[in-house]
């Protein structure tokens, strides 16, 4: 039986596929984490508890121990993957490192992106990072054989969460609320420029069928479902879902940057470095590692089956965030007072 270790193993992205890997059988799970949310293990699954930024810990735990993949989902600097060279060189057949799609050009050359598209944003610290991270690794790949795989999904979401492009630092249930208080909602830009979201279940099918996979070595890989929607589109379905009408409130993403700062909101990173930008993505190098791989759970259905559990969840789901809505209020308010004094001009 192949053994694996994924290193987080119960977030949003990892949980489905720790969960698809034990469905299917054939696989030793374990995971290495602090242990604060066993709940979400499914049964038979290995724990090792450790905080995997005490290297020394770590270390002394791994002993005699190796694997046939070890998956990085929370690696976000270069700093954490280096300590993971160390801890794994020599321990395991595969080393997977989750990156991001935010690390493509913004904007790139082409909406149509593929693995060769360029990485580079100037606009988001944490995507830079993530390129610094696959910029080691495929450095020690070529260097010394370290069998690193890179994957990089887009937007990916499970029936606990809501996928936006603006909200608080407290996340999705702000903006549900106002609509589901009549209230508009700030969309970025005009709600045309396009999007992928997709759900945890369809990127676990892409992301188990490189594991193990000896082509996978050396390679980086997109995850993304076939799905591509408007901003517009992912609004107004969750309104659908809500059996509310969506009051949209149009926002250039420039503005939303520069507003957002004195309330600390990062919105130059994960508007203008992410989702600001239209971007479709070609999955066919995927695709021929994974033939399988498609969406399988369309955004009007994973969005139902999302808000199904929020709503019956409120103590765990349904967190206010009052100062994100006074923000939104302003923003509004600000705009309107611009359009009236600019009309009055000319009056």
């Amino acid at each position: 039986m192949r053994k694996a270790l994924f290193i987080g193993g119960t977030g949003t992205i990892s949980s489905a596929v720790v969960r698809r890997l034990c469905q299917e059988g054939g696989w030793e799970v374990w995971l290495l984490n602090r242990g604060n949310r066993s709940d979400r293990a499914p049964a038979g699954v290995h724990q090792i508890v450790a905080d995997i930024h005490d290297e020394a810990a770590v270390a002394e735990l791994l002993q005699g121990m190796t694997f046939d993949v070890v998956s990085e989902f929370i690696g976000f600097t270069p700093d954490q993957v280096e300590r993971d060279y160390r801890l794994f060189r020599g321990r395991t057949r595969q080393y997977i490192f989750v990156s991001s799609a935010s690390a493509y050009h913004k904007p790139a050359a082409d909406c149509r992106v593929t693995e060769g598209t360029t990485l580079s944003n100037p606009y988001w610290a944490y995507s830079r990072n993530k390129i610094a991270c696959e910029a080691f690794l495929m450095g020690k790949y070529r260097e010394e054989g370290f069998p690193v795989t890179i994957v990089r999904p887009s937007h990916t979401y499970d029936e606990r969460h809501i996928p936006l492009g603006v909200h608080g630092a407290k996340g999705f249930w702000q903006v549900i609320r106002r609509m589901l208080d009549g209230k508009p909602v700030l969309i970025q830009g005009d709600g045309t420029s396009l999007w992928t979201v997709t759900f945890n279940a369809d990127f676990a099918v892409g992301y188990t069928a490189l594991m193990g996979d000896r082509r996978a070595i050396g390679e980086a890989f997109q995850i993304t479902g076939d799905e591509t929607l408007t901003w517009n589109q992912i609004y107004e379905t969750i309104a659908d879902a809500l059996g509310v009408p969506l009051r949209p409130y149009y926002v250039s993403s420039a503005f939303l940057a520069e507003a957002g700062k004195p309330w600390g909101y990062d919105f130059e990173g994960s508007l203008l470095g992410d989702k600001a930008v239209s971007v479709v993505f070609d999955n066919a190098k995927l695709k021929r590692i994974a033939p399988d791989m498609r969406t399988s759970v369309p955004f009007s259905q994973g969005v139902r089956m999302a808000l199904d559990y929020i709503l019956s969840h409120p103590e765990e789901c349904q967190q206010e965030d009052p100062q994100f809505d006074a923000w939104c209020d302003r923003v509004i308010e600000v705009q309107e007072a611009a359009k009236r004094e600019m009309i009055a001009e000319k009056a």
